[in-house]
């Protein structure tokens, strides 16, 4: 046979269809149901072979078709109006940016907030996300493009994304390798001040190695995505953005070279200069490296005044509440990758090395033992850290209380900004339709409580009803999926046919679908299998169960939980009535949470961050039972009557956890008894035959608290109000005039460590405790000498630190300023102050003596603290 030329055609766009390509390559589609109907309506069955792609089903959809819609008047009015209103999105003048420029400045179009993530997940057609974090990434861009914020975004474009999930029928876990088509991507070139495709170069063990700088719209917003897979560089380079937390930890840290270094490069050839600087997880943190190496080269500033600047503009969010989840890399991979930074800071490998390292950078404590930790580099290059929960924030303080020596745990400066969801990505048209009629303007309204108290206005008959149809359409998708994965399996015509029933649309349907991590528990409810068979197989108020998630390639335990769900799946007890659909994605995971009565959630506490997986019910009339982890604490105090709460809540330290087995013999007594006791009975309890009144009220109340509380316009907002703002006016008062005041602040930090030592205090007296005679409502007289040798008074604070004495430590502890002072001689200060009595008790009292400075940002930035001994 004769060798053979391939090419590729593709169908020519008829001119009144131009629409379609402008829509097709700005994300805001896929928060926008009348766009992704319009391309459904091109081909149903291309919709679903391309996995959703509008761009790649005008890349794929016959020309005939293009020609017949083209003549069409119902599609072009339809088009028009998703034109229009995509247009008017665009140009809308009265967004919450437009409306607080003054408030937010100095983050302007100029200056933007730029936004650092490993992972971004938008839709299922762009599969550079693995999970909860990418998800996050997506839906926090998305309501910055709807806040209409200065923002810009950076991420590595995976050649193989993730990976695709099959199970055989061992039940075990197989990972599909994806190869993306990077053309079949919306994605565009990003261009450089002479507007051509931007191309960085980004140093690796002294080579350079070429990155291509792509760009994705997402509303008004940019994401930048860095590839090196390009035929300049060498076999190895261009695997460095091939695989989404794959290789070793050589790779780990090629990538995140890539990311935080590369993405600071790309940023300042599109002549971007960001006022803030976002690092969502530590991945991308060697951007402060860089940030530090430019102020040192640009502006002549040596090293630790660079340092200040860069801290004064950085915020960094964590994520993970275990060490093992935070990237750490080995000294001597660190002095091999680079060991040349040190230089170009003008600092030593050393101080370099201790930026990773719980040491203070004054202190010679460099550990050659230690190994380089991604998170206390970013803790120690940011001046705004947080949680994404209120209990993560809190445990993030315990976790890392050792950057902060001597500090107490509860002022760690590691506050908390609690996760949302988009909600109209994850909501259901039929729900969005329902609150558009009775509750008009509700997406103008997103974030104001008293607005959705309007819910009560929803007619039962409509809210169920919507809610049925979405669980039918899921009990449909789930039967195809698994029907799908039966006939790829070979398995019998029997068993094909067979899926066509399972699930009941008219039982009980609890999700469960997350990454399979083994703090999830997936399997905790198999732990009691028997009362599991009761009510599965009750006759008049049966439950069932639909299953999803991926386990990461290389967790061994996480694929066993898998393959135990799955082999019960198969059990004539179970089977029908436990389901487990394959490949987990955003298409899987707005099928199940849109259809679902129930959502599961039962992670071992207190290792759930937030887990935003629940948060996706409540738009679309569903339930949660959980843990008191996470976000759902803050949910369920609200009124606990937005869903259920499994166990009590337990120890909230990763240090002194609850004994495992204990916590799963307590939590899934607990679990069954709310099922058997409450939710069943609620569920099916139907006064007139036809709807569960008691059930919908819970749906309203789950929409009314929770939906206005927990989606990221208002977390987006609480970013830029709490952290962003404050940062980019730090930042910029540290770098105006060349740096002077970062300068300033630096020169006096290191005299304040230097003389630190010297500070002492004594004669610390509680004057009117001695009588025992304080009463409720008095003021509780506290006076100290101070010791400040060569240190200026006015550059420190002297507190009394004082609440609830236990076992002689201080719990619950308050703070206030002894702001009365007398010079007693020099260098020696006595201080004076009161604290109240607010309720009697026997209480507990010390005195401390911190730094102050008008260009500190952070209470305990110098990480210096004497206490009275």
């Amino acid at each position: 046979m004769q060798p053979i030329h391939t090419y590729n055609v593709v169908p020519k766009l008829p001119e009144k269809l131009e629409p379609l390509r402008e829509i097709v390559y700005n994300l805001w589609w896929t928060w926008q149901p009348d766009a992704r109907r319009l391309f459904r309506h091109l081909d149903p069955a291309l919709w679903e072979r391309t996995n959703h792609n509008p761009l790649r089903m005008l890349q794929l959809c016959r020309q005939s078709r293009l020609e017949a819609v083209a003549h069409d008047d119902d599609f072009l009015r339809a088009m028009e109006a998703v034109h229009a209103k995509f247009d008017g999105y665009l140009k809308r003048k009265d967004t919450y940016g437009r409306l607080h420029e003054k408030e937010l400045a100095p983050i302007t179009k100029e200056t933007p907030i730029a936004y650092f993530s490993a992972e971004f997940g938008f839709h299922e057609s762009i599969p550079n996300y693995s999970g909860g974090l990418g998800i996050l990434s997506g839906d926090h861009c998305k309501s910055a493009s709807d806040l209409d914020l200065p923002f810009v975004a950076f991420t590595l474009l995976y050649k193989h994304g993730y990976f695709r999930q099959q199970i055989d029928k061992e039940g075990w876990q197989q990972s599909i390798q994806l190869n993306q088509n990077f053309s079949h991507l919306p994605l565009k070139d990003a261009l450089d001040k002479d507007g051509k495709p931007l191309f960085i170069q980004v140093e690796i063990l002294g080579r350079p190695v070429r990155v291509k700088v792509h760009k994705l719209c997402v509303g008004r917003i940019t994401l930048f995505m860095l590839d090196s897979d390009l035929t300049e560089n060498s076999e190895e380079d261009r695997l460095i953005t091939a695989q989404l937390y794959g290789g070793d930890t050589e790779m780990r840290i090629k990538q995140e070279i890539v990311l935080g270094i590369g993405g600071v490069h790309a940023l300042h050839a599109m002549d971007i200069t960001p006022a803030v600087y976002h690092m969502n997880e530590g991945h991308s943190a060697f951007l402060s490296l860089e940030l530090i190496r430019r102020q040192v080269r640009e502006h002549k500033l040596e090293f630790y005044p660079a340092l200040q600047i860069v801290a004064g503009g950085n915020i960094f969010t964590t994520h993970t509440p275990v060490p093992a989840g935070n990237d750490a890399f080995p000294l001597d991979l660190m002095r091999r990758y680079l060991g040349d930074y040190a230089a170009k800071m003008e600092t030593t490998f050393e101080k370099l090395a201790n930026l990773g390292q719980t040491g203070r950078l004054t202190d010679d404590k460099f550990d050659p033992n230690e190994p380089f930790s991604m998170t206390i580099l970013a803790l120690r290059t940011s001046r705004h850290a947080n949680g994404v929960s209120e209990l993560h924030g809190r445990v993030s303080q315990g976790l890392w209380k050792d950057v902060w020596t001597g500090v107490p745990q509860d002022e760690v400066p590691i506050t908390s900004i609690t996760n949302g969801v988009h909600s109209r990505t994850w909501m259901a048209p039929e729900f969005a339709a329902l609150y558009d009629k009775y509750l008009p303007g509700w997406e103008d309204h997103l974030m104001e409580p008293d607005f959705w108290r309007g819910v009560i206005d929803i007619p039962d008959e409509d809210l169920w009803s919507t809610h049925v149809m979405l669980k039918k359409r899921l009990v449909d998708f789930a039967r195809q999926r698994v029907q799908a994965q039966r006939e790829r399996l070979g398995e019998s015509p029997e068993k094909v046919r067979s899926a066509s029933g399972l699930l009941n649309p008219e039982v009980l349907t609890i999700g469960f679908a997350r990454r399979f991590a083994t703090y999830k528990r997936a399997t905790l409810l198999f732990k009691d299998p028997e009362r599991l068979r009761k009510i599965l197989n009750n006759p008049e108020r049966p439950v069932q169960f639909v299953f999803a998630g991926k386990a990461h390639p290389k967790d061994e335990p996480g694929k066993r939980f898998i393959q135990e769900v799955y082999r019960l799946t198969r059990t004539p007890e179970f089977e029908n009535k436990i389901v487990f659909i394959e490949d987990y994605d955003t298409h899987v995971g707005r099928r199940l949470t849109q259809g679902v009565d129930l959502w599961l959630n039962n992670p071992r506490r207190p290792l759930e961050a937030s887990g935003t997986s629940g948060m996706k019910l409540p738009p679309n009339g569903g339930l949660n039972l959980s843990v008191l982890d996470g976000w759902w604490i803050e949910a369920y105090e609200q009124n606990h009557k937005s869903g259920w709460a499994i166990g009590a809540e337990l120890p909230t330290t990763t240090e002194s956890p609850a004994d495992p087995h204990l916590e799963d013999e307590v939590d899934v007594a607990s679990l069954f008894h709310v099922l058997e006791t409450q939710i069943i009975p609620l569920f099916y309890a139907k006064p007139d035959g036809r709807l569960p009144v008691a059930w919908i009220q819970l749906m309203r109340e789950s929409i009314r608290t929770i939906v206005p509380n927990f989606n990221t316009d208002r977390m987006v907002k609480e970013y830029a109000e709490r952290l962003y703002e404050p940062a980019a006016r730090a930042h910029a008062e540290l770098a105006a005039s060349g740096g002077k005041s970062a300068v300033a602040v630096a020169k006096w930090k290191d005299d304040i460590r230097k003389a630190w030592p010297q500070i002492r205090i004594s004669d610390v007296k509680v004057e009117n405790a001695a009588s025992g005679s304080i009463a409720v409502g008095d003021q509780v007289q506290v006076s100290a000498t101070v010791h400040l040798g060569p240190i200026d008074p006015e550059y420190v604070t002297v507190q009394a630190y004082y609440g609830e004495a236990l076992n002689n430590e201080i719990t619950s502890a308050s703070v206030a300023d002894l702001d009365k002072r007398t010079k007693v001689s020099p260098g020696v200060y006595q201080y004076h102050g009161a604290i109240p009595a607010g309720e009697s008790g026997s209480y507990g009292l010390s005195v401390r003596v911190i730094p102050t400075h008008p260009n500190l940002i952070q209470a305990h930035e110098l990480r210096l603290i004497t206490w009275a001994k």
